[in-house]
């Protein structure tokens, strides 16, 4: 022990530094390790072997921990299909509703603008035309003598038009009637005030216009013709053709005026015209016959459609609701077949 100590510093650090030589230096342990080889191959191929598959396992470790999990699988952009091949159906549908109901909420936002933007400007010119009929003689009126004349001097200017030309004027009329009913009859059947259908109610006016006011200024002409009798007996029997005759051709004719306007085939025209004739027909004896003692009975012949045309407010909504109701079902059929096929198809893909 006490020669250990006494040993000097260099000695000692040689010392050190040959005990812990590398073992590629060291002949006996080469010789030894290549003797184990060569005595038992098997046994050191299972060795290197589990050595592989621990360095293997270690290697995926490692990897799944710099990996981030993720709750879904990613997407292709493109194609909606998971990166494995199936489909998130819930998320697709989900993303899909959404983007179709903000569309449908756009859609619905402009239609009811445009709605309103007609309905007033319409309405203001009708009533600006209405209340600034004596405009022209207004220097020194009251405001009292203003609104007591304005009827009086409205009905003159319609008697002049219709002077001028009676069949415009009361084809002026009779689309402004069949348009405000058809909008009546819409929101009467439970849509908003502003979000009718602009085509369904230009078809109705279109047809007021060019058929209903025409048609029946000469009709009433001819029923003169027909009757020129001053007997008692003579308004009802005009009563009786009105909403027998006339009532059938004309309920027809506008039936199958919109279906045309609609660019409906003539075998579905038909058929509704058909189902629907003898409703129409029943529905207007509720309402006509009463109004007709009136029309025939004290109204003058140049009067009579502006009388008509003011009960056809109540009216068309009964024969526009009739005439769209059987129509507006079959497209609402064909719509929901035509998405259930489509998202049917969707699937099976």
């Amino acid at each position: 022990m006490a020669t250990l100590y006494t040993l000097p510093y260099h000695h000692k650090f040689s010392s050190l530094t040959k005990t812990h030589k590398p073992y590629s230096s060291s002949p006996s342990l080469l010789l030894s390790t290549r003797l184990l080889t060569k005595s038992n191959p098997s046994k050191n191929t299972i060795l290197s072997t589990k050595k592989t598959r621990t360095l293997i396992t270690g290697s995926l470790t490692e990897d799944k921990e710099l990996v981030p999990v993720k709750d879904k699988p990613l997407k292709d952009k493109s194609n909606p299909l998971l990166v494995n091949g199936s489909k998130d159906s819930d998320l697709l549908s989900s993303s899909s509703s959404s983007t179709v109901e903000t569309d449908d909420e756009e859609e619905r936002m402009t239609s009811r603008a445009i709605n309103a933007t007609i309905v007033l400007g319409f309405g203001t010119l009708a009533v600006s035309r209405l209340l600034t009929i004596d405009h022209d003689y207004w220097h020194g009126w009251t405001l009292y003598e203003i609104l007591r004349y304005l009827p009086e001097h409205n009905w003159i200017a319609y008697e002049q038009a219709l002077k001028a030309n009676p069949v415009l004027a009361k084809m002026a009329i009779s689309g402004m009637v069949y348009s405000i009913g058809d909008w009546i009859a819409q929101c009467y059947e439970g849509k908003p005030i502003f979000e009718f259908d602009r085509t369904r109610t230009f078809r109705s006016g279109l047809v007021g216009f060019t058929l209903h006011g025409s048609l029946s200024h000469y009709y009433y002409q001819f029923c003169e013709a027909l009757f020129p009798f001053e007997d008692w007996w003579v308004v009802p029997a005009k009563v009786a053709f009105d909403q027998t005759v006339w009532a059938a051709l004309w309920n027809s004719i506008y039936y199958v005026a919109l279906g045309l306007l609609r660019f409906e085939s003539p075998d579905n025209i038909f058929s509704e015209l058909k189902a629907t004739f003898w409703l129409m027909l029943t529905a207007g004896w509720k309402l006509w016959p009463f109004a007709h003692l009136i029309t025939y009975g004290v109204i003058p012949l140049e009067q009579r459609l502006l009388w008509v045309d003011c009960v056809e407010l109540i009216w068309v909504t009964i024969l526009s609701t009739y005439s769209n109701e059987k129509s507006e079902a079959r497209i609402s059929d064909t719509t929901l077949e035509a998405n259930s096929s489509s998202s049917g198809s969707a699937d099976e893909k």
